[in-house]
Order: C-alpha cells, then structure tokens, then sequence
C-alpha cells in the first residue's frame, strides 16, 4: 500500500473529542489509527480500530506496529485518552491514584515513546496531547489534583521533549482545554461549569480539533501548551 499519505495515531478516539480529532484528520485526507479499549473496525478503510488499554505497554506496542503495517509510517500521534476524577484531596482512593497514573501518564509515556523511535527514524513527525487548563488556574470548589498532577506533568513533558528533539525534525505541542461539551458532563450541570470560565460558555468538541489542526499545520511552533479555555488560564 502505498505510505505516501499522512498517518495519525488518535488515542481515546471512541468518543468525545478523539473521535472528533478521527473525523478532523480524515477530512484532511490523513489515514489514522483510531485506539481505545472499546473501540470496534468501522466501515472507512483509511480508519484502522484497534482496540486496548492505553495504559498497557503492549498496547503501545501493538497500536504503532499495526499503523506501520497498514500505512508505512507515523507522522502524528493525538495523546488523547485520559479519565477525569474530581474530589476533595483526602478523599482519592489509592485506586483512584492508580487508574489516573495508569490511563493518564502511562498512557502518554508508552506510546509516546513508540511513536518518538518511528519519527527519529523518518526524520519528521508530530507529537500533540491534550491536556488542562486547570494546571495553570486552579478552581475553587472544583478540587482536581490528581488531574493537576498528572496534566500538569504532560504539559512540562511536552516543552522538554520539544527541546529534545528540536533539531530532528520533531515537533512537541499540546492543547489545554477548559471544560468541552461531551458526554463527560451532565446536562444539568453544564450551567454551573460554563460559569467557570470568563466568556461564561461551555467549549465545544470543535474549538479542540480546531486548534490540533491549527498546530498541526503551524511548522514553526514547538514547545506550545495552547490554551482553548474561554479565558480560564488568565484568570477570574
């Protein structure tokens, strides 16, 4: 087949914005590779399903080996997966640490890693995680620090990996949501959360893909955490 089109790997892509971020590369013609744990082959030829836990090394493993051998190469890799737990400090279970460091840093790590080694050896490629405005402004009344802890430290990942491979043809970018319109959130509660950015509106899953495609086509930019927030990271 032949490998002269663009492949992008998509992470947590069954629903939500990474099945939109899917749907946004497809649009401009790239083939991807759609992963997570219940994701199922559509019917697009140009979509490869592979189904697993992020978090499981073999997963990474599998998820990079199946987009070379479908497509011949990997020019993008949308860290996309990621679980959401909000409560009082003292109240996280060790489970609770456990699954977020599992599904949120394990996540990004392995995959990223398996990603990095294809595009060291092409000599270009892309690497974009989504992340949090909540890293950069916490919110009273909205305690989130496994989501800080774990974010927060993708978000520093991103600058040193973009300096790290600065000259090799490698970009390292992300994007840091406020709170986005998906299934995640409750309607009933959407009214108090778009209270909690400036513009006083929920995002929608499309400013998201909008600005991963925005970087995605911004060569001069690396090291970028792009805040898509209603203002949220510049204050209350």
């Amino acid at each position: 087949m032949s490998n002269e089109r663009k492949v992008a790997i998509v992470t947590g892509a069954s629903q939500g914005i990474g099945a939109a971020l899917v749907k946004g590369f497809r649009d401009r013609n790239y083939r991807v590779a759609a992963t997570s744990r219940s994701i199922t082959q559509g019917s697009d030829p140009d979509v490869l399903a592979i189904p697993g836990d992020i978090a499981d090394p073999e997963t990474a493993e599998r998820v990079v080996r199946e987009a070379l051998a479908r497509f011949g190469r990997v020019d993008t890799l949308l860290n996309n997966a990621g679980i959401f737990i909000a409560k009082p400090f003292t109240d996280y279970t060790a489970e609770d640490f456990q699954g977020k460091i599992a599904t949120n840093l394990a996540g990004f790590f392995h995959i990223t890693q398996q990603a990095a080694r294809v595009m060291l050896a092409q000599g270009s490629g892309h690497i974009v995680s989504i992340t949090t405005s909540l890293t950069d402004q916490a919110v009273a009344g909205v305690p989130t620090v496994l989501a800080n802890l774990t974010k927060g430290g993708i978000n520093s990942a991103t600058k040193a990996l973009a300096i790290e491979y600065a000259t090799q043809g490698i970009r390292v970018n992300a994007v840091s949501p406020g709170i986005i319109k998906t299934p995640m959130h409750a309607p009933q509660r959407h009214e108090f959360l778009a209270n909690l950015h400036p513009v006083k509106r929920l995002g929608e899953v499309k400013d998201i893909v909008d600005a991963v495609l925005f970087l995605e086509g911004a060569s001069f930019v690396t090291g970028e955490i792009l805040h898509v927030d209603g203002g949220q990271s510049a204050g209350h």
